[in-house]
């Protein structure tokens, strides 16, 4: 073996390792929270938000900050006896520190001026990813202007009890209506905002969930160490980009639901099998191994059908395609939208997607080719460093799938 190809091979392997290495702290569905944002115009100079905030997160998070322990312990009490009607009376007990928290953390401005805030009724309970979320209406006196900008900056990552708090928001006011997602880097939108900004927003959402989610990741690294041709690594992300995006559609308008404790073990489980897979079909061929679209001789001449694929490379189609519908409802459930439908919030939706897509085609375009050249001029390093690929990214499939079935 080369010098240029063993450092090639290290580096691949390198690579492999530091992705397994980061654990399942870093999954794509770890301890964020997110925070809906309902803003609609009301009596002239008013401005009415409606929000949505996770329950026991919102309990500890506002005892902490406004040094509240009477409304840590009954909030607490409550959430852990599951009686919702306790919830609703522990912060309504305490309404005056619940909202003082929320309004030093989320605000809306007219034109550059604050906007004052006042607590419409009390606060409600519903249920939003299967755990209960607290409601409250806020009604903001405006001064007179154009154009008003929302800023959240609520549970922040300084607060140690979440990381990475989206706060998504839709709107019909200074009559435009649409989506925002805000975070940390990007903590405000602006009516006066173009199309394009606030759609950029959940491009960039899209992006950097697929990035931060190492779960997604290997197993799209998976289909590109089982694929030995450019046509069928574009066969199995399209099946894949085709199945996600369906049920992500679906679930994220809220026609679908599937409770997470089934969604996330399914994730890990297929990431298993896909890179197990392949590594089953090494086991059979040896050095002749050509990925999972081959048949029984594994040497690529026998039952090809359409797309230049036989019946074992028409299974693996259907097998990622099956899995692809259970990813996209991964992406829903971390996106956390379930409203009803509408053409503004569909569009957001498409965004958030294609931005999923941008950085998968990125990954691909980035490995693929090394591979590609590793296995044609050094085939059995390529076997040993796409092996090697599979083995880990099962190994971290099988780990994570006990890991969520049974809550370790």
């Amino acid at each position: 073996m080369s010098r240029h190809l063993r450092r090639a091979l290290v580096g691949v392997t390198a690579a492999v390792i530091a992705l397994l290495s980061v654990g399942p702290s870093a999954q794509a569905h770890g301890f964020t929270s997110t925070v809906y944002a309902d803003v609609t115009s009301g009596e002239e100079g008013h401005i009415r938000t409606k929000l949505g905030l996770e329950y026991d997160l919102f309990v500890v998070s506002a005892a902490d900050s406004e040094d509240n322990d009477p409304l840590f312990r009954t909030g607490n009490a409550a959430f852990e006896n599951g009686d919702t009607a306790a919830q609703a009376a522990a912060l309504n007990a305490h309404a005056a520190s619940a909202v003082a928290y929320v309004t030093r953390r989320f605000s809306v401005t007219s034109d550059g001026a604050a906007c004052a805030p006042a607590r419409v009724g009390d606060f409600t309970m519903g249920r939003r990813e299967g755990v209960p979320y607290a409601g409250l209406l806020l009604d903001w006196s405006c001064p007179e202007g154009g154009n008003h900008e929302v800023r959240s900056g609520l549970f922040p990552d300084a607060e140690t009890y979440v990381t990475g708090t989206k706060t998504i928001v839709t709107y019909e006011l200074d009559g435009r209506s649409g989506s925002a997602a805000l975070d940390a880097a990007h903590p405000s939108f602006s009516t006066a905002q173009s199309w394009y900004e606030r759609f950029w927003e959940f491009f960039r959402l899209g992006a950097e969930h697929l990035l931060g989610g190492i779960d997604h990741i290997l197993f799209l690294l998976a289909l590109i160490a089982g694929s030995r041709r450019l046509r069928e690594i574009v066969l199995a992300a399209t099946s894949f980009t085709l199945a996600h995006s369906v049920t992500f559609m679906l679930a994220a308008l809220g026609l679908v639901a599937v409770p997470s404790s089934v969604v996330e073990p399914v994730i890990a489980l297929s990431i298993a099998v896909v890179a197990g897979w392949y590594l089953w079909q090494i086991r059979r061929g040896g050095d002749h191994a050509t990925g999972l679209t081959l048949g029984p001789g594994l040497d690529g001449t026998a039952g090809r059908g359409h797309f230049g694929l036989d019946r074992a490379g028409w299974t693996r189609l259907v097998v990622v395609f099956c899995f692809g519908l259970v990813h996209g409802l991964g992406f829903a459930g971390a996106l956390g939208i379930d409203e009803a439908f509408s053409w503004t919030l569909l569009w957001s939706l498409l965004v958030f997607n294609i931005g999923i897509e941008a950085v998968q085609l990125a990954i691909i375009a980035l490995v693929f080719p090394l591979l590609t050249v590793l296995r044609r001029r050094a085939p059995t390093a390529g076997l040993w460093v796409t092996g090697a690929i599979s083995a880990g990214v099962c190994a971290m499939g099988l780990v994570w799938f006990t890991q969520r079935l049974f809550g370790v």
